[in-house]
């Protein structure tokens, strides 16, 4: 059985500050943004989410590139 992945949507998650918990530690959120090409270049992508951070009006920390892929047996 040969089974085929192909990449069917990208996306961009920001984690950005939320506030703090009782502990006093600071809360993080994931603001996501959907639309990446498939076939955009991981610099590329780096380059738009340092641009959001800039225009964010809290601080933001990690980035990630999220990748779904649609399985099938061919």
């Amino acid at each position: 059985m040969a089974v085929s992945k192909v990449l069917s949507s990208t996306s961009l998650a920001i984690e950005v500050e939320n506030g703090v918990n009782g502990s006093g530690e600071v809360i993080y959120k994931k603001k996501n943004f959907s639309g990446i090409r498939i076939n955009a270049a991981p610099e590329n992508v780096f380059d738009v989410a340092e641009a959001i951070k800039g225009v964010l009006s809290n601080p933001a920390r990690d980035y990630f590139l999220n990748e779904t892929s649609k399985i099938a047996n061919v």
